[in-house]
């Protein structure tokens, strides 16, 4: 059983969103909601919500917090607001403003039954 959160059209790079999450990969969602407030980056605080978000999920779905662990967090590409700047000589400077949609998906552990420590099965 696995639950699920988003946070879409967040006003920021991917690339920098990509950042942070591989700052936390390989940890547990109660690790890093204890180390990403003290993450020096902007992107720090969206991700920390919705880490927070599918952490209450779990919890709503009866999954224990000490057992969750992350399945998934994904950072996707979201829509460009496109807009510009003029400069001399009636010319204009594109800048595009970059989305992104933020994914989190914990789950539980699930121990295999039937196997020794030394991973044969009798």
């Amino acid at each position: 059983m696995d639950a699920i959160a988003t946070q879409k059209f967040f006003r920021a790079s991917p690339q920098k969103l990509r950042e942070v999450v591989s700052m936390i990969k390989g940890m547990t969602p109660e690790k890093a909601v204890e180390i990403l407030p003290y993450v020096g980056k902007r992107g720090a605080e969206p991700i920390l919500k919705v880490i927070k978000s599918a952490m209450a999920n779990a919890s709503l779905k009866g999954m224990a917090t000490a057992d969750i662990v992350f399945k998934e967090i994904q950072i996707g590409k979201g829509p460009n607001l496109k807009r510009g700047i003029a400069v001399s000589r009636g010319r204009y400077h594109p800048i595009l403003k970059k989305m992104a949609h933020i994914r989190v998906v914990v789950g539980t552990v699930e121990k295999e039954k039937g196997k020794e420590k030394n991973g044969t099965k009798n």
